[in-house]
């Protein structure tokens, strides 16, 4: 049996009890690594806690809003003096398909910015700081979106995925001499997160080349590679489209034969 790919290793989820986030806590635990989850859905992040423990995998999980100033300190804390070696951001605020730009709210606005970017960039700063201490390669991945490039109509988030991903090529620069590589992965038309597709209605076997929508374990797959130091050591500030090839969308349809 081979090792597994984070054995004595551990790791920290934000927004790990739902969705790709979810997923991303169960595969790391899975791949032996052992697990801070968080989030601010108390009943859910137990839910998650609960199935990775039963696994015989290690986890524990604190609840925080990240929507709040002082939210990210709250995770922190939880983690304690051990530098993680992984750190991966997935939280994010719910988004309504109402909240356009001459409709969202100030509130909503801040919420969306001060999850995704600032605690993401406090949290992925203070973890990088014990990295850097403890002299480990570690590793952070934000969980971005195809939105950071292009336009989604709601105007808070796709801000928000833009300035994760800035944040990551940054940190990317200066952290990559003390060995710590960080990247991020932007996933397509996932069901489940804040993307809603039951049917044909979203086209997707015309918008999306592979003919589905995705699902959160699309994401787990890439997720471990870009972590791995045995499969991406050399691999830094780079941000992954996990997508079924739905940015090849053309508005010219190609002729059918």
């Amino acid at each position: 049996m081979s090792e597994k790919l984070f054995s004595n290793e551990t790791a920290i989820v934000t927004g790990a009890a739902s969705n790709i986030g979810r997923g991303l806590a169960i595969a790391l635990a899975a791949e032996g690594a052992d697990v801070l989850v968080t989030d601010v859905d108390n009943a859910k992040l137990d839910q998650v806690a609960a199935k990775i423990t039963s696994a015989g995998n290690a986890c524990r999980s604190v609840v925080a809003d990240l929507s709040n100033a002082d939210g990210w300190r709250e995770i922190v804390t939880a983690n304690g003096a051990r530098a993680p070696d992984m750190f991966v951001h997935s939280a994010c605020p719910p988004r309504r398909e109402a909240d356009v730009v001459l409709d969202v709210s100030e509130e909503t606005f801040d919420a969306m910015l001060n999850t995704n970017v600032r605690s993401g960039f406090l949290l992925a700063r203070s973890f990088a700081d014990m990295m850097k201490a403890a002299d480990n390669l570690g590793r952070i991945l934000f969980i971005t979106s195809l939105h950071a490039v292009t336009p989604r109509n709601l105007p808070h988030y796709s801000a928000s995925k833009a300035g994760m991903t800035m944040l990551m090529k940054e940190m990317a620069v200066q952290l990559g001499p003390s060995g710590i590589r960080v990247n991020a992965i932007a996933p397509g038309a996932i069901t489940g997160g804040g993307f809603k597709g039951a049917d044909d209605s979203f086209q997707p076997k015309r918008k999306i080349p592979m003919g589905r929508f995705g699902t959160p374990d699309d994401i787990n797959g890439p997720a471990m590679a870009l972590l791995s130091n045995r499969f991406s050591q050399y691999v830094t500030g780079v941000t992954m489209p996990v997508d079924g090839g739905l940015q090849l969308f053309s508005w010219i349809d190609a002729p059918h034969a």
